[in-house]
C-alpha cells in the first residue's frame, strides 16, 4: 500500500514506508490563536486560526513521525515515533519532552486531569507490548502497566473512563489511567480508533469493523457496509464520523446505522476530529478536508504533501 505513513499502520501491518516530499510553497504566518492543530510525518505540524480554511506550517524541532495530538489543560500534546512527545501552549512554539526511544506512541487523550498516551515497544520494525504513559501536565511522565503484549493504537476518555484499543481486538479500560482492565471485544481485527459521544463509545478497525459500547465493558459489532480500513473516528454536533482508506467517510447519529458520504477524494484518510463547529479530516499527501455537518466536505490547501495523521481542535 503506497504513501501510508501513519504510524499505527506501520506498527501493525509491516508496510513499506514510502516518504513523501514536502511542498515548496512558503506558508503564510499568523499570530492568532489556533482553532485546530494537525500533525504528521517528518515532524510536520500545521495550525489553522480561521477554523480550518488556511493552514500554517510550524517548526516542531523533530523529524520523527508524529501520530496523535490532543488538547487539554491549556496544553497541546503530540506524540510519535522514537518516544517523541512535544507540548505547546499556543501551537507555535513546541517543547520536546524526553521518554524511552524504543517506544512508538500512536495516540493521546486528556481526561480526569490526566494525559494518557498509548503505543508499543518497537525494535527492528516490529512492535509489541502495549505501552501506556500518563502525565498530569504533559511534562512529567509515568509508565503504567497495560497488562497486554499487543500494540495499542487509539485512546479516548468519556463518561469517567479511559478506553484504549489495539491489535488482535484488544480493548482496555481504566477509570484513572493507572489500573487497566482487559475487555472482550468479540473480534480479532486490529482496532485503530476510539471515541465517546452521546452516551456511547465507538471503536473502528480493519475490515470495516465498528464496535459500540455504552459502558466500555460490553461491546456490539455494527454493520459498516465496508470491508476496508477504518482508522479515525470522532463525535460532534450529534453525529459520529469515521474515516478510512480510499477516501472513506461514514456518518451515524447513533453508532448503529451508518451512511456513506462523498469525500471527493480517494486518498487514505487517517484522522478526524470535531470542534469549533467543524469536522476536520486529514490523511496522506497532505490532505485536509473540512465539513460543518459531516455530509458535505471541502478540500483545503495544506501546503504540504507529507502524510498527515492526527488532528485536534482547540476550544
Amino acid at each position: 500500500m503506497k504513501q501510508i505513513l501513519h504510524i499505527i499502520l506501520i506498527s501493525f501491518i509491516s508496510l513499506s514506508i514510502i516518504s513523501c516530499s514536502s511542498s515548496s510553497d512558503t506558508p503564510t504566518t499568523t499570530t492568532s490563536s489556533p482553532s485546530h492543530v494537525v500533525v504528521g510525518s517528518k515532524g510536520t505540524i500545521l495550525t489553522s486560526s480561521d477554523n480550518g480554511t488556511t493552514w500554517t506550517s510550524r517548526t516542531s524541532g523533530t523529524t520523527e513521525d508524529l501520530s496523535g495530538v490532543n488538547y487539554g489543560n491549556s496544553t497541546i500534546v503530540t506524540v510519535g515515533s522514537s518516544g517523541t512527545i512535544l507540548t505547546s501552549s499556543d501551537g507555535t512554539t513546541w517543547t520536546s519532552r524526553s521518554t524511552v526511544t524504543s517506544v512508538t506512541l500512536t495516540g493521546v487523550t486528556y481526561g480526569n486531569s490526566t494525559f494518557v498516551g498509548v503505543g508499543s515497544v518497537c525494535m527492528n520494525n516490529k512492535c509489541r507490548r502495549g505501552t501506556i504513559l500518563t502525565s498530569s501536565d504533559g511534562t512529567s511522565l509515568d509508565n503504567r502497566t497495560s497488562g497486554t503484549t499487543k500494540p495499542l493504537s487509539g485512546v479516548t476518555y468519556g463518561n469517567g473512563l479511559f478506553v484504549t484499543v489495539g491489535s488482535s481486538g484488544t480493548i482496555l479500560t481504566s477509570p484513572d489511567g493507572t489500573t487497566w482492565t482487559s475487555r472482550t471485544s468479540g473480534t480479532w481485527e486490529i482496532l485503530y480508533g476510539v471515541t465517546y459521544g452521546n452516551g456511547l463509545f465507538v471503536v473502528v478497525g480493519n475490515s470495516g469493523t465498528i464496535l459500540t459500547s455504552p459502558d466500555g465493558t460490553t461491546w456490539t459489532e455494527r454493520t459498516s457496509g465496508k470491508t476496508n480500513y477504518i482508522v479515525g473516528v470522532t463525535y460532534g454536533n450529534g453525529l459520529f464520523v469515521v474515516v478510512g482508506n480510499s477516501g472513506t467517510i461514514l456518518t451515524s447519529p447513533d453508532g448503529t446505522t451508518w451512511t456513506e458520504r462523498t469525500s471527493g477524494t480517494s486518498i487514505f484518510l487517517i484522522g478526524v476530529t470535531y470542534g469549533n463547529g467543524l469536522f476536520v479530516s486529514v490523511g496522506d499527501s497532505g490532505t485536509i478536508l473540512t465539513s460543518p455537518d459531516g455530509t458535505t466536505w471541502t478540500e483545503r490547501t495544506s501546503g504540504t504533501y507529507i502524510s498527515l495523521s492526527g488532528v485536534t481542535s482547540i476550544e
